[in-house]
């Protein structure tokens, strides 16, 4: 009789564990039901980029010396300068320049070494094509300057974490989370 006893015993433990289990689950889960939801419709809202964002980089063909920094300080040789010399000026003619987003790796060391700064980073991030060749941007396409999210009249913005502020005079709750 006696190992009955110690079988209704551990039946109780293990009960009461299973219980303690399923209650620590569920105050989980109510603890996410006051969260904001995280996830954004995509082709309908978008989200602000991170001021330091590196996105698509924008050249400025008049301002560009030919110097080929760019091409020096690059981790993989992929800025295409194309140049050639005129002798009655001794100066620098700039012929063709691309930059093939396929295989660039935005680390945005050409933008920083540029002297001249005619290269910059824009908040563009939708490089995306059905065709790898279409991502060789020449000077034409790295002319051109994105649209910007917030002036798309059709796009619904959706401002990051960071861009969000916090009331410090309430206590912190779902609804003290106000817009910038």
């Amino acid at each position: 009789m006696f190992p009955m006893v110690t079988g209704f015993m551990n039946y109780g433990q293990q009960t009461i564990r299973a219980a303690r289990y399923i209650g620590q689950s569920f105050i989980i889960t109510l603890s996410h039901t006051n969260r904001l939801p995280v996830t954004i419709q995509y082709p309908y809202e978008k989200s602000i980029a991170f001021e330091r964002f590196r996105g698509r980089i924008h050249f400025e063909f008049d301002k560009c010396i030919a110097c080929e920094v760019c091409v020096r300080v690059c981790p993989i040789d992929l800025p295409v300068v194309d140049w050639r010399l005129e002798r009655d000026m001794k100066k620098k003619q700039l012929l063709n320049y691309s930059i093939d987003f396929g295989v660039c790796i935005f680390c945005g060391n050409c933008v920083e070494y540029c002297p001249t700064n005619c290269l910059s980073m824009t908040e563009e991030y939708e490089l995306s094509t059905y065709d790898r060749h279409e991502l060789n941007y020449n000077q034409i396409a790295l002319g051109r300057l994105p649209m910007s999210v917030i002036g798309d009249y059709a796009i619904q913005t959706v401002m990051n974490s960071t861009q969000i502020k916090i009331d410090k005079d309430k206590p912190f709750d779902s609804r003290t989370i106000t817009d910038c």
